[in-house]
């Protein structure tokens, strides 16, 4: 057992899997109408009283208007090695989705500074994750290097061993690892201009701070989790940092080049866990081939559509940069 949970990790973080030549997917979208929109939300927005279109126009502004911003979009960009385009797709995806953007960059600052203040846990009904995630089932995690393998397994466990099951008398809901004991506040919370979530953060943090320097996070200190992701020096580090990780692992595994195609890797910001959507795409395309059928190219979700929709406009847009 021991053996398959590591192997299992290893599958996950893409060291098993290796793909030949990348295929390169074009710009634009697969899809000729947008993909369905999430109710939840439709319901964001209309109890906000506002509209999709008025949310992408307000994070457009702040991109077009904020000289400082713009200035770390690029710098941050080109220490990650990706083009500055996808961390403008990805914000405007979750700007014009999830959460109205600030008017003013310096908004976020004094977010980030207020969660230092804050007193809350990374933990589900009275037990801490750093309790949870040394139970035994979690052990094989540990001969892991590096903090997105270890992270990785350990949602991996999360999601086979308690997922939705009662253990030792508990019953846990059938929810993501990270909305039950990363999201204190309320299940589905995410933050900063990134719009990103803790376990994502967590997972990332060596890449960081082998890229960056920031310090790396740990689960132990929530708040410097939350300053972390809230602080738009350090929050756009890890939307470079996530962004290059799913364009590496979609070469890795499926064998796609998607570095041209900024609704496909906003999607994959979006949705999370590229890895697997690699893989599940890469059985795909060898049952497919097996067929003798054309390959499948990665597709955008309803968030990434948008991204390649108005991309003409976010080019203009970058090119001021």
């Amino acid at each position: 057992m021991r053996h398959s949970i590591v192997l299992s990790a290893l599958i996950a973080i893409g060291l098993v899997f290796q793909a030949s030549a990348a295929t390169h997917v074009p710009p634009g979208n697969r899809n000729e109408a947008q993909p369905p929109i999430p109710r939840g939300s439709a319901v964001r927005t209309n109890a906000n009283k506002t509209t999709y279109d008025r949310k992408f126009e307000k994070v457009r502004t702040l991109l077009e208007t904020d000289r400082r911003l713009q200035q770390k979009i690029k710098s941050t960009a080109k220490a990650y090695g990706v083009d500055p385009i996808h961390i403008v797709g990805a914000i405007v995806g979750e700007h014009t989705y999830n959460v109205d953007a600030y008017d003013h960059l310096q908004t976020y600052y004094v977010k980030a500074v207020s969660y230092l203040k804050s007193s809350f846990t990374f933990s589900h009904n009275g037990e801490l994750v750093h309790d949870f995630i040394s139970r035994p089932e979690f052990s094989a995690c540990e001969d892991l290097n590096g903090s997105y393998a270890v992270w990785s397994c350990r949602e991996q466990v999360w999601n086979q061993k308690f997922r939705g099951k009662s253990v030792g008398g508990t019953g846990y809901p059938d929810e993501r690892f990270s909305a039950v004991f990363f999201q204190p506040f309320y299940a589905g919370q995410t933050f900063g201009i990134g719009q990103l979530n803790p376990l994502t953060a967590l997972q990332l943090t060596d890449t960081v701070n082998k890229v960056s320097g920031y310090p790396k996070l740990s689960h132990t200190d929530p708040q410097g989790v939350y300053k972390a992701i809230m602080d738009p020096d350090v929050s756009l580090a890890y939307v470079a940092a996530t962004l290059k990780h799913a364009i590496q692992a979609y070469r890795r595994i499926a064998g796609f080049d998607i570095s041209s195609n900024p609704g496909v890797t906003a999607t994959l910001y979006n949705l999370g866990d590229p890895e697997m959507r690699a893989r599940k795409l890469a059985s795909e395309n060898a049952e497919r081939k097996r067929r003798g059928e054309p390959q499948k190219l990665p597709e955008e979700n309803y968030y990434g559509w948008l991204v390649n929709d108005r991309m003409d406009e976010l080019q203009q847009l970058v090119a001021r940069f």
